[in-house]
C-alpha cells in the first residue's frame, strides 16, 4: 500500500473532473437518437477513431496479463495474442470498407442483411444476448478485476471498495455520452495512458534493487525470459506459443477485439466512420500501435518484476493484506507500481483509472448497441421512438456494469478468463471470414458452430472425460484440446451447411449488390442474376481482396519488424535492430505502393 501525496490526488481529481465533463458535455447531443448514441452520426475520422480503439483495448487487465505471461512463459509467450494481427490486417486490408458499406448500426444487425428468415431473426437476437450481455459481462469482470487487485495492493482497498470507486465515474459518463463521449474521452485517455506505462518502465528499471537496464537483462531469474521466439528445441513450447496461434488460433477463433473478419468494438469503430478509407486508416493505426509499440512498457515492468518479486511467495511476503484468492504472477504490475515516487505514482494511477474507463466504458456503450438494436428494437417494441431506444440503452449501461462488477468480487486470474473465452470461440472463426466471399454459408452454418463450439469447450474443459484425456499427457497432450474444438466445430458447421437449404435468391442479391463482395465465391449467384437480366455487378469496382491480402501479409511483416526491431534495441543487440530497420523500411514502401490499389474513391 502507498501513500498518496496532495500532487497524486490532485492529478487524480483532475483527471476525473476532465472525463465527466466531456460525457455531460456531449450528452445533449449524443441523447438525439440511437445512431447519434450508439455511432455518433457516421461522422467520425480515421485518427479520432484509431486512436479510441487502441485507448479501448489498453484495459487495466491487460498489463497484468502480459506481466503473467512474461513471469510463467516469457517474451514469447505473448505469441498467444500477438497471432491476432493477422486477423488484425485481414480486417484493416479486405473487411474494414465492406463493414462501412454494409451501413448496419450494429455487427450483429449483418445477420439480417446477409441471411433471411426465422433462422436470421433468432441468430441476431440470440448473439445480442450471447455476446453483448454473457460474453461482455465476462470481458468487463475480467478488466474489473485487475482493477479490483491494483486497488488492494497500492491503495489497500476492499474489492467492494474498488468496484463502488472505479464503476460509479465509469457509468455515469458511459450512460450520458454515449459513443461520442466514450471516443472523445478515450483521445484524452490514450495519452494518459501511454505517458504513465513509459513513465512506470522507465523508472522502475533504475530501481536500485534493479540495477537498470543491462543488469536486468542479464540477471538470472530474467536471463531465460528475454527470447521473442519460443525455444526451438522445446517442442511443446513451440507448438503452444507459436505453431498453434500462429496457423490455427488468429484465424478460427472469436475473442472481443480480434474477431476474423472484424466485428464487436471494432466494427462499431468502422460503422462510425466518415467513409471506407477511414475505417482503414483507423483499424491500421490501431494495430501498428496495439501490437508493435505498447507491449514493451508493461513487458519491462514485467521482467523487472522478476527481479525485485521472483515468485508469488515474494509478493505474499510484501501485501500480506492481499486476499489468497487473489494471489498470482499477474500482482507483480501492481506491486512494481508501489515502488513510484510522488507526482509519477499519481499520474501512473490516473493511467491505470483511464485504461479501466476507456474499456468498460466502450464495452457499455457497444453491449448496451446490441441490447436496443439487436434486441429490444427487433423482439420487444418495433415501434419505440429514438427517445425510448436512447433510455432503453441507458438504462443497459447500468446493469451491464452491476453485473460484472458482481462477478469480477469472485474472480481470481485474468488468464483463465481469457483461455475460457477463447476456447468458447474457438471453430467459429472461418464463417466470419467466408460468409462475405462464398453464397453457400447460411444462418444455420452460424447457429450450429456457435453451440458446437460452446459444447465441445465445457466437455473438454469442465467434465471428467476432458480432465482424464488432458490431465494425462500419454493420452493426450494439453496443446491439443484447442484443435479439437476447431476440428469439431468446423466438420460440423460445413456439414451443415451443405445438408441445409441455402439462402433465398432474392437475400443474396440484395446483399450483393449492396457490398460488392466479388471473387469466385459469388459466381453462382450472379450468373443467375445474369440469366433473369440483372446486372449485380458494378463494373466501376474492381475486386480488391487479392490486394488485400497481399497488403495484410506485408502489413504483417512490418509491423512485426517494428515489434522485433523495439526489443533488439531494448535489449541492446543493435545488429538485429538495425537489420530490422532496413526490413521495416522495404516494407512500408511496398505496403504504400498496394495501398494505393485498396483505396476506394469517394466523392
Amino acid at each position: 500500500m502507498v501513500e498518496l501525496s496532495v500532487l497524486d490526488i490532485t492529478l487524480i481529481l483532475v483527471f476525473f473532473a476532465i472525463t465527466l465533463f466531456i460525457g455531460i458535455y456531449v450528452s445533449k447531443q449524443s441523447g438525439k437518437s440511437a445512431s447519434e448514441y450508439f455511432l455518433s452520426g457516421r461522422n467520425m475520422p480515421w485518427w479520432l477513431l484509431g486512436v479510441s480503439m487502441v485507448a479501448t483495448t489498453f484495459s487495466t487487465d491487460t498489463p497484468n496479463l502480459v506481466t503473467d505471461i512474461v513471469r510463467t512463459n516469457g517474451v514469447s509467450g505473448n505469441w498467444v495474442w500477438w497471432a491476432f494481427l493477422l486477423t488484425g490486417l485481414l480486417t484493416v486490408f479486405v473487411y474494414a470498407k465492406l463493414w462501412r458499406k454494409s451501413e448496419v448500426n450494429t455487427d450483429i444487425e449483418f445477420y439480417e442483411l446477409r441471411y433471411g428468415g426465422k433462422p436470421a431473426r433468432f441468430l441476431r437476437a440470440f448473439r445480442a444476448i450471447y455476446l453483448g450481455i454473457i460474453f461482455n459481462i465476462l470481458a468487463m469482470s475480467a478488466v474489473t478485476l485487475a482493477a479490483i487487485k491494483i486497488g488492494a495492493i497500492m491503495l489497500g482497498l476492499q474489492p467492494w471498495e474498488t468496484v463502488i470507486y472505479a464503476g460509479t465515474i465509469t457509468v455515469i459518463f458511459s450512460a450520458l455520452g454515449g459513443f461520442k463521449g466514450v471516443v472523445y474521452t478515450d483521445f484524452i485517455l490514450f495519452f494518459t495512458a501511454m505517458a504513465g506505462a513509459l513513465g512506470a518502465a522507465y523508472y522502475l528499471v533504475s530501481l536500485p534493487e534493479v540495477g537498470g537496464l543491462n543488469a536486468m537483462l542479464q540477471h538470472e531469474h530474467v536471463a531465460d525470459k528475454l527470447n521473442i521466439l519460443p525455444d526451438f528445441t522445446n517442442t511443446e513450447a513451440l507448438i503452444t506459443l507459436l505453431i498453434i496461434p500462429l496457423a490455427v488460433q488468429w484465424w478460427s477463433s472469436w475473442y472481443p477485439g480480434a474477431e476474423p473478419g472484424g466485428g464487436g468494438y471494432i466494427a462499431q469503430r468502422m460503422l462510425a466512420a466518415k467513409n471506407e478509407n477511414h475505417a482503414i486508416g483507423a483499424t491500421f493505426f490501431f494495430n501498428i500501435m496495439h501490437y508493435a509499440l505498447r507491449p514493451w512498457p508493461w513487458i519491462i515492468v514485467a521482467l523487472a518484476s522478476l527481479v525485485v518479486f521472483p515468485d508469488i511467495a515474494s509478493i505474499y511476503e510484501a501485501f500480506p493484506l492481499v486476499a489468497e484468492d487473489k494471489l498470482g504472477h499477474d500482482l507483480a504490475y501492481s506491486a512494481m507500481l508501489t515502488k513510484l515516487p510522488s507526482g509519477l505514482l499519481g499520474l501512473v494511477l490516473a493511467s491505470l483509472v483511464a485504461a479501466y474507463m476507456s474499456t468498460i466504458s466502450t464495452h457499455l456503450n457497444w453491449g448496451a448497441s446490441y441490447i436496443v438494436n439487436d434486441y429490444y428494437k427487433q423482439q420487444i417494441n418495433p415501434d419505440a421512438s429514438e427517445k425510448q431506444l436512447v433510455t432503453v440503452g441507458r438504462v443497459a449501461t447500468i446493469i451491464l456494469m452491476v453485473c460484472s462488477a458482481l462477478l469480477a468480487l469472485v474472480l481470481t486470474n485474468a488468464l483463465q478468463l481469457f483461455d475460457i473465452i477463447l476456447m468458447f470461440g474457438a471453430g467459429t472463426g472461418l464463417i466470419f471470414i467466408l460468409r462475405w466471399f462464398w453464397w453457400r454459408i447460411n444462418a444455420w452454418s452460424e447457429i450450429s458452430a456457435m453451440f458446437v463450439s460452446g459444447f465441445v469447450s465445457i466437455i473438454l474443459n469442465f467434465t471428467d472425460l476432458g480432465i482424464y484425456c488432458f490431465g494425462n499427457d500419454a493420452l493426450m497432450p494439453g496443446w491439443a484440446k484447442f484443435p479439437m474444438i476447431v476440428l469439431a466445430t468446423t466438420i460440423i458447421w460445413v456439414a451443415v451447411t451443405f445438408l441445409t437449404p441455402s439462402e433465398n435468391q432474392t437475400v443474396l442479391q440484395k446483399f450483393y449488390k449492396k457490398i460488392q463482395p466479388g471473387g469466385p465465391g459469388w459466381y453462382k449467384v450472379v450468373n443467375d442474376a445474369r440469366n433473369d437480366n440483372l446486372e449485380l455487378v458494378d463494373t466501376k469496382e474492381g475486386w480488391s481482396v487479392p490486394s488485400g491480402i497481399l497488403a495484410m501479409l506485408v502489413g504483417c511483416a512490418l509491423i512485426y519488424s517494428v515489434m522485433f526491431a523495439t526489443g533488439y534495441f531494448i535489449y541492446g543487440e543493435y545488429g538485429h535492430a538495425l537489420i530490422l530497420t532496413g526490413a521495416v523500411i522495404i516494407f512500408t514502401y511496398i505496403l504504400i505502393k498496394l495501398w494505393r490499389k485498396i483505396k476506394v474513391n469517394v466523392l
